[in-house]
């Protein structure tokens, strides 16, 4: 398969997107070609056989030129790609959709998040598949929807027997409401723990100013890459998962791929509790997930 792959970054030390330079790379294992349209690219590497076309972020372009080099792009590179693959961002769908049902390529969309707008209403009714990770990761009632897991890749998180566990406990994600890093604080300081909060966002300066209300030994370590939250994930006591966006968190699952244990406030994420890295291979692997993504598009 010829395959064109739509997505924000390409970029392996973007704290937010840089697993997915690992997605391209498992991809390219399994497609002819592969054709990345992103929004911004960085640093990465990747194999021959794909080649990387930027909207052009990174030089400070303006919204108009995006959507003139994405139309320039899916346009030249038509005969290059069979499939339309676009990594959570809907609106790709809304610009790319008719286009590309004009020239027969078959068009799915990975979409993960609770939130449900006319972006993703409209993407909805021009993709031929949705992927997404839970039944909770799509909130749109379609028949168009296949849950397939999420993909984590499970070489790069992984245990390392040689590294000494530290008596700290780590939360992750971003620092917003919803992650409820106020939460991890609070249950860090009743057990006089140091906790390392990973991520940046909005609430630093509140979560900052609560630690300091309860004496709480917080230390925030910001925006991490992927290596560097490894790390994170390799020498922490636990991960305290406090998040209530309501649907399978994947930092769970990467440091369980790491060996590390979780505590979690989701009832539904207790089981994971007793679980550790063979879980995650088994169920949530990147390995497994490319090959029966591109399955399923080869039956459209």
């Amino acid at each position: 398969m010829r395959l064109l792959i739509v997505t924000q970054a390409v970029d392996q030390e973007d704290s937010d997107l840089g697993f997915f330079v690992r997605w391209i790379q498992e991809f390219a294992k399994h497609a002819e070609r592969v054709e990345v349209i992103c929004l911004k690219k960085g640093t990465y590497s990747l194999p021959e056989t794909v080649r990387v076309h930027s909207l052009d972020k990174e030089t400070g372009a303006s919204r108009l030129k995006y959507i003139v080099n994405f139309y320039k792009y899916i346009w030249q590179l038509r005969s290059e790609y069979d499939a339309v693959f676009v990594h959570m961002n809907p609106e790709y769908m809304v610009l790319g959709g008719i286009p590309w049902k004009i020239w027969g390529k078959k068009i799915t969309l990975w979409y993960t998040h609770k939130g449900v707008d006319l972006k993703l209403r409209i993407a909805e009714k021009l993709a031929d598949v949705i992927f997404t990770a839970s039944k909770e990761s799509f909130r749109l009632k379609s028949r168009k929807v296949r849950v397939m897991r999420h993909g984590i890749d499970t070489d790069f998180f992984s245990p390392d027997a040689s590294v000494i566990r530290g008596d700290w406990a780590l939360s992750v994600g971003r620092l917003m409401p919803s992650k409820r890093h106020d939460l991890a604080i609070r249950r860090a300081a009743q057990e006089g723990r140091p906790l390392r909060i990973a991520g940046e966002g909005p609430e630093r300066a509140h979560l900052e100013a609560l630690a300091r209300e309860l004496h709480a030994t917080v230390q925030f370590l910001g925006a991490l890459t992927q290596a560097q939250l490894r790390d994170e994930y390799r020498t922490a006591a636990y991960l305290i998962h406090t998040s209530e966006t309501g649907s399978l968190d994947k930092v769970v699952l990467e440091a369980l791929a790491c060996g590390l244990k979780i505590v979690t406030n989701d009832p539904a994420l207790k089981p994971l509790e007793n679980e550790g890295s063979d879980y995650v291979r088994e169920h949530h692997s990147l390995q497994r997930l490319v090959p029966a993504i591109l399955n399923d598009m080869q039956t459209l």
